[in-house]
């Protein structure tokens, strides 16, 4: 009887660029991090919606606020923590379509539109199908431009929709009287997130570099507008970021007619 010898293998120990990625790897807890806050954004585009039902509408506007603020801490601490992944992406897209689509557009319409009756409902499903149509966008069409947005993204349109809310509230304003208004400002915001409008993202933008006296003049303005009127005042910047586009849009076409005729 011949016995068999069990076949030995090799292990090769580890090369050091291996032990390096094995220790630059995160750990697995740490993209719980960026997502948990995803969640909160989540829940502040539900608790807007809950309170506009319950008529308690300055408390939605700000829900809606807050969603905005933890949009942008998730995305950060995704990138500090090199905790990226698909799943977080596309989480946050969901998240961003019940905060920045259907909130904002529930909001409004609980508190001024359901006076149009079906027309204020057909405005309200149009801005929640722009949303969509916007941040689906954004998903597949890659862009090599990140100075800017092509089209008004849809956080900037969430907080017209929140400060019109809030200034109204804020000011007693007796919204029966201007809900055709306000039906239209929505529309507009609506078109303006599908268009093909460029629209500046900031992310450019280096603030460790030196900027001149009248920047920093400017900055202390905008600051001291917030602490005068803050509802006011993210209203005017809102309406001011979504005017800018179309304006720089009508400029150009001005500037360039030949190009657009050579293109056609």
């Amino acid at each position: 009887m011949s016995s068999k010898q069990p076949k030995l293998t090799s292990v090769e120990p580890e090369s050091e660029s291996d032990q390096f990625e094995n220790r630059a790897k995160p750990a697995k807890g740490i993209y719980v991090l960026p997502n948990l806050f995803t969640t909160a954004g989540l829940f502040a585009g539900f608790y807007a919606i809950m309170q506009a039902r319950l008529g308690h509408f300055e408390a939605a506007s700000l829900a809606i606020y807050a969603a905005m603020v933890m949009d942008i801490l998730d995305g950060r601490l995704a990138r500090l923590t090199n905790t990226q992944s698909a799943f977080g992406s596309e989480y946050d897209s969901l998240s961003d379509m019940v905060s920045f689509g259907v909130a904002p557009a529930m909001v409004l319409f609980e508190f001024a539109l359901s006076e149009l009756g079906r027309f204020g409902s057909l405005v309200t499903f149009v801005y929640i199908a722009c949303a969509a149509l916007r941040l689906a966008r954004f998903n597949v069409v890659a862009s090599s431009d990140k100075a800017y947005f092509t089209g008004m993204p849809s956080p900037g349109a969430a907080a017209i929709m929140a400060s019109i809310v809030w200034v109204s509230v804020d000011y007693d304003i007796d919204v029966s009287a201007i809900s055709g208004l306000l039906a239209v400002v929505m529309l507009a915001t609506a078109l303006a997130m599908v268009s093909n409008i460029k629209y500046r993202s900031f992310k450019d933008a280096n603030f460790r570099d030196q900027m001149p006296f009248v920047g920093l003049i400017i900055g202390v303005m905008i600051f001291a507008l917030i602490y005068w009127d803050p509802p006011m005042a993210f209203l005017l910047f809102g309406l001011g970021y979504m005017l800018s586009g179309a304006l720089f849009y009508v400029l150009n076409k001005f500037k360039h007619p030949s190009e657009d005729a050579e293109e056609e």
